[in-house]
């Protein structure tokens, strides 16, 4: 994880995509510093709802402090492990989180879940 990187997941679509480009491109001819950042853009709030559900934000809360196995965040969060796989997955297929496997002694291997930032910042609007 990089310590410093952010992740905003915001709903303002292609238009936002360019105001950003245009943005980090001015702050490149200044020769500025541009911040770590990851963006997800949603066309619109009913999209990024369907996505980030009040289960899957909570999963994601719990998962941004530090890697934990699948097992133990199902545990923590009083959900069915497959669930949250599920979740797991569909959270990484958009570049919140990330998942590696490692040995589990007696047990073959487990995945661990690890934030992809150290901050999550959510922006919608209507």
């Amino acid at each position: 994880m990089n310590k410093k990187a952010k992740i905003r997941v915001t709903t303002d679509g292609a238009e936002g995509f360019f105001r950003r480009a245009r943005e980090r491109a001015r702050k490149l001819d200044r020769s500025e510093p541009i911040a770590s950042e990851i963006t997800v853009t949603f066309e619109d709030v009913s999209d990024m709802l369907r996505v980030l559900s009040a289960q899957r934000v909570r999963l994601l809360r719990v998962a941004s402090q530090k890697a934990l196995p699948v097992s133990d965040l199902a545990t923590g969060l009083k959900r069915d492990a497959r669930a949250v796989s599920r979740d797991i997955d569909l959270l990484e297929s958009f570049g919140l989180i990330r998942t590696r496997y490692e040995a589990n002694p007696g047990h073959g291997r487990r995945r661990i879940v690890e934030p992809r930032a150290a901050k999550y910042q959510l922006l919608a609007t209507l």
